[in-house]
């Protein structure tokens, strides 16, 4: 197979064409800027383009496939010649298709939770030496890349992403996988400049859990009503199996699930928090239907650390801890704020969140956030008003946001520089401090941070 990727420097495109490059295909590749780790990582395959820009001679009638990453627009030079040529032309998530269509798929979905239950069966799957493809939304521990494909595996695990295909396809990405075992993990409304309600976003789910296969498997979060509402409507033919939070105990700040009729009475987590004890229990459903027992899902489990960015534990000391995670629409805030506070409810907790992303930098969408942050000892909000300006949306003041999200604890940050002096400041003893963001505060260094915080 001979096959071009149009913006091959994206998170997900980079790690596509690394993965094909292994099942021994010829691969090359186009963008307009490729940052790291996509640079050294495609440079160390032998994948980086000599060059950065879009070239139409890259573009030729020996390719057999296009891959159109979202990065790109809809009158990208080399895709138009593609179409031109009449080549045939994929979206990202319809390759993955392409690839995973003679396997049992095992599709992720929800809001909140996909990368993180992804992760966990990928674990479980990898302990007990059991063979599948996938594809991860994020780096995870024990795994070269985030895609992965073969001609043995029978499995592919796929992370099942609500947002557009590709620039020349409007529909969600995890509306083209057809999933055998299929999961739904939550549905809070998101990307709000494709889906401009919340029946429309909702809609979507509803799609999703229909495409389950014949006598396939779904398996839901009860304890959400939107998801327990969409589960319980599709259609009849589809096995439902539906969870919430398992039974644990919380000591010295460790979470240990309690089991029965296992090796032993209980296992403990290298994780926490409600969101993830979900997440471990739908984990635990799916890989059942995979033909895992309970008994070695519980010992694969227990060794997890989580996905990268999840709750991320990057600085500790004995009265403190520093964490990051990917949190940024209001349901992960809530939920985020609410593990850290609940497994260490002796500690402050100073909380800090980045709005960041189209949706929360939206003055329509602010409102969503009230409460968010409300179980938060003290709660930090920082925007960037330049990013407002290069997403060109209406400028929002920090008296709005304040009042968005509610709340005396809650102070408004603009200057990233001045957010970091004052973290530093302060005395963190009996404190922990939690980062929340899809960015990176306008380039804190979170691992330096968590050293600097923890260091006395």
């Amino acid at each position: 197979m001979n096959v071009h990727l149009i913006a091959i420097g994206g998170s997900a495109m980079h790690n596509m064409a690394i993965a094909m490059h292994k099942k021994g295909y010829k691969v090359t590749g186009s963008d307009d800027e490729i940052f790291e780790p996509s640079k050294t990582r495609l440079a160390n395959s032998g994948l980086l383009p000599e060059k950065e820009g879009w070239d139409v001679n890259n573009i030729h009638a020996g390719l057999d496939a296009i891959i159109l990453g979202m990065h790109a627009r809809a009158d990208n030079p080399e895709l138009l010649k593609a179409q031109e040529l009449g080549l045939k032309i994929y979206s990202y998530p319809e390759y993955i298709y392409e690839q995973a269509k003679d396997k049992t798929r095992v599709v992720i979905g929800g809001s909140h939770g996909k990368t993180t239950i992804t992760a966990m069966i990928l674990h479980v799957l990898n302990h007990h030496s059991i063979d599948c493809d996938y594809m991860v939304g994020a780096q995870l521990a024990g795994f070269d890349t985030m895609v992965k494909f073969s001609k043995e595996a029978k499995i592919a695990v796929i992370e099942g992403d609500e947002y557009l295909s590709s620039p020349i396809d409007r529909r969600p990405k995890f509306h083209l996988y057809k999933p055998d075992i299929a999961i739904l993990s939550g549905i809070a409304w998101d990307h709000i400049n494709v889906f401009p309600t919340f029946e429309n976003y909702v809609e979507q789910f509803s799609i999703f859990v229909n495409q389950v296969s014949a006598n396939g498997s779904l398996v839901y979060c009860e304890l959400d009503p939107e998801v327990k509402k969409v589960c319980e409507a599709a259609r009849d033919d589809i096995q439902k199996f539906p969870y919430g939070i398992p039974a644990h105990t919380i000591v010295n700040g460790s979470t240990h699930l309690s089991v029965t009729g296992a090796a032993k009475d209980s296992y403990q987590l290298e994780i926490f928090g409600d969101h993830n004890l979900m997440n471990v229990n739908g984990a635990r459903i799916v890989c059942n239907q995979l033909g895992i027992s309970d008994l070695h899902f519980y010992e694969a489990i227990s060794s997890f650390k989580g996905a990268s960015k999840r709750l991320e534990l990057v600085g500790k000391n004995a009265s403190t801890a520093v964490y990051k995670d990917f949190a940024h629409s209001p349901s992960k805030l809530k939920a985020t704020t609410q593990a850290v506070k609940k497994q260490f409810p002796e500690r402050r907790l100073i909380a800090c969140m980045e709005l960041h992303t189209f949706s929360s930098l939206n003055e329509n969408f602010l409102k969503e956030y009230e409460g968010s942050m409300a179980l938060a000892d003290e709660a930090i909000v920082y925007f960037n008003p330049h990013t407002i300006e290069h997403k060109k949306l209406k400028p929002i003041s920090e008296g709005q946001v304040k009042q968005a999200f509610g709340g005396s604890n809650v102070r408004i940050y603009t200057d990233s520089k001045k957010l970091l002096a004052d973290l530093l400041s302060m005395d963190f003893k009996n404190k922990n401090l939690l980062m929340m963001s899809s960015g990176n505060f306008d380039g804190i260094d979170f691992k330096e941070l968590g050293e600097k915080v923890t260091a006395n």
